[in-house]
């Protein structure tokens, strides 16, 4: 049987890739247009938003910012391929705005500094539920190649796993917990975080969970930004949260595919092809390299092809086969 385009992205649609959610944007509880950005009044091309009650709100402000959702959430419109999520500051909090008038309208939560200590009581609040989760790694335990392998482990042998969407990296609160901050003009790929993601993507990713990159908080080098999303990718993560509006495009316009790799794509997903054979002078492999083309046409269905390589007038050579 042929795997063609409609029978593969109807496919995809059964469960929402973390491809889908683009560049989440934060925005603290008690922001003055939380409103308006989630009814896509304002900043319609967001397509996540991140609703934070933790580090974006101050420990005096925690009780209005549930008081502000509590008002907000009857008020969400349903709108189609718009993601709303909440962070609660702890599991305590959670389990408040789970009680909240309007939280099924809501898709999920992300789980700050989710590690060994606060795992079962940030998963038993939502068991039996319908939400999406992203738990967040940035506590120490990160560091330990042990902890976190046991982590895994649970996650992936918990009933609760069809329901994790993406493993968070909080890269901020990692380097602080080394006292550093990330210089201008440098990626975290050139830190001490590099090992630490290469081990959490080898750690994770074989066990079936996805892993989505650490912001980029400088809003003017827009050339690291570049680099560094280029080595989110590299390192397989999937989604680049954005710290303003303006991030989103210069974020997303690099998960468009190229041409090349579409055809490729769906080449290798094609049952009718050889195991090997030869593409764009690449091998193409089917045994080695399915799991990266269901990736890339996940991206494709969520941005399209690369508007600026067709652009300049790519054509597409003929395949041809070892």
């Amino acid at each position: 049987m042929t795997i063609t385009r409609r029978s593969f992205y109807q496919h995809l649609t059964e469960k929402l890739s973390g491809w889908a959610l683009g560049a989440p944007l934060y925005v603290p509880a008690m922001h003055p247009d939380l409103l308006k950005i989630a009814n896509a009044e304002k900043i319609s091309f967001i397509r996540t938003m991140i609703i934070c009650t933790e580090d974006a709100v101050a420990d005096r402000d925690v009780e209005l910012s549930i008081r502000n959702l509590r008002n907000f959430l009857p008020l969400i419109s349903s709108i189609a391929d718009k993601r709303r999520f909440i962070r609660p500051r702890n599991p305590d909090v959670l389990k408040r705005i789970l009680d909240l008038p309007g939280i099924h309208k809501i898709d999920g939560f992300v789980l700050p500094k989710f590690d060994r200590t606060n795992r079962d009581q940030y998963l038993d609040a939502l068991r039996g539920s319908r939400f999406l989760i992203m738990p967040t790694l940035e506590t120490a335990d990160v560091f330990d190649p042990g902890a976190m392998r046991e982590l895994a482990v649970s996650l992936a042998e918990d009933a609760m796993k069809p329901q994790i969407l993406l493993i968070r990296i909080g890269g901020n609160d990692l380097l602080n917990l080394l006292g550093l901050r990330r210089p201008r003009g440098i990626t975290l790929y050139e830190t001490p975080l590099s090992g630490v993601i290469s081990q959490l993507v080898t750690t994770y990713k074989p066990l079936g969970f996805s892993l989505s990159a650490p912001v980029y908080e400088y809003l003017s080098d827009k050339e690291t930004l570049d680099r560094e999303i280029r080595l989110d990718m590299a390192h397989g993560l999937v989604g680049k949260t954005a710290i303003h509006p303006e991030q989103i495009p210069m974020i997303e316009k690099h998960y468009s595919v190229s041409c090349q790799d579409h055809e490729m794509a769906l080449s290798i997903l094609n049952r009718d092809m050889p195991a090997v054979f030869r593409m764009h002078d690449a091998m193409c492999e089917v045994s080695t390299h399915s799991n990266w083309a269901r990736q890339i046409l996940q991206r494709y269905h969520c941005y399209g092809l690369d508007q600026a390589a067709m652009d300049i007038g790519y054509l597409s050579p003929t395949s041809s086969y070892a």
